[in-house]
């Protein structure tokens, strides 16, 4: 942790959250017990990055806007840019990421990331805020990335649930070795949308579910958990390597590129095309039971 790190303490919870990528670092509850993967590079060194302007791979690892091709990582820029903060309470902390030089170099737009993060009771909120602030309209996707304990504390041996408040059994898009999402969608493993985690469920990495659900729990089926609700993010990926202590329940707006599409943000899955003077808004708030 850093010094410009935000700490934030309402008695039930106490959360950090760095400059760099506006990422949570840490997420304890009152007894001290650590929620959130603490990035290991053993495994993954993030924790709970912030996908901007794309979510997932582009073919060959670049995109394009009209004429203008640059390359560009999987995830977009933003999970390893600096943040401003621009206002804290005890309960609150507010980020945001303009566009500079070294952004229109690869996306080529002025534009306003905020990324609010806030305590309420045992629930924390994200909300993330993206402006065009450009003339022209500006395509992209957003997504969210959190890490969260596997095994949670308390709850060690015990076999651990996704469960989809909207039940069923939501198909799901495979990825392919290049990290681009293959064209078919295939059954999912959700059943009644129960899904026990096993590891053998990531040996072909992630699980992406277009139009997955909007909220749903994650733990053991007896004991506390977590519960999730999403906000403008129909889509749904959960990811973990191999042996990796951590599951990524994952809300997304927008997915990898489609095998055989091209380079253009606009066509890609579930991209938004947002008008010049407008904001789009996303959210999750996921809460500790007790």
């Amino acid at each position: 942790m850093t010094a410009d790190t935000s700490v934030l303490s309402n008695g039930e919870l106490r959360l950090t959250v760095a400059p760099l990528g506006a990422e949570m670092q840490s997420l304890r509850d009152a007894a001290g017990q650590e929620y959130l993967w603490h990035g290991d590079g053993a495994f993954w060194t993030g924790r709970a990055p912030v996908l901007f302007p794309i979510v997932g791979r582009a073919a060959g690892d670049r995109i394009a806007v009209g004429d203008h091709a640059a390359p560009m990582g999987q995830h977009g820029f933003a999970r390893r840019s600096h943040f401003d903060l621009v206002g804290q309470t005890d309960t609150m902390c507010h980020h945001v990421l303009n566009a500079s030089d070294t952004t229109r170099e690869v996306y080529p737009f002025d534009f306003a990331l905020h990324l609010v993060h806030w305590l309420e009771g045992r629930t924390v909120q994200c909300e993330a805020r993206v402006e065009n602030t450009g003339t022209e309209d500006m395509p992209f996707g957003f997504g969210f990335h959190p890490a969260f304990c596997w095994p949670l504390p308390g709850a060690e041996g015990q076999d651990h649930v996704v469960t989809l408040e909207a039940g069923g059994a939501p198909q799901r898009r495979p990825l392919r070795d290049d990290g681009l999402l293959r064209r078919e969608m295939v059954p999912g493993p959700f059943t009644d949308g129960r899904l026990t985690i096993e590891e053998a469920l990531f040996a072909d990495r992630a699980l992406v579910f277009p139009n997955g659900s909007d909220a749903l729990r994650y733990g053991p089926e007896t004991g506390a958990g977590l519960s999730f609700t999403f906000r403008n993010l129909p889509d749904l990926a959960l990811w973990k390597p191999i042996g990796a202590p951590f599951l990524c329940v994952e809300p997304w707006h927008g997915t990898a590129s489609v095998e055989g599409d091209g380079p253009q943000i606009a066509d890609r899955p579930n991209s938004i095309i947002l008008a010049p003077g407008a904001s789009a808004e996303f959210g999750y708030a996921v809460t500790l039971e007790a």
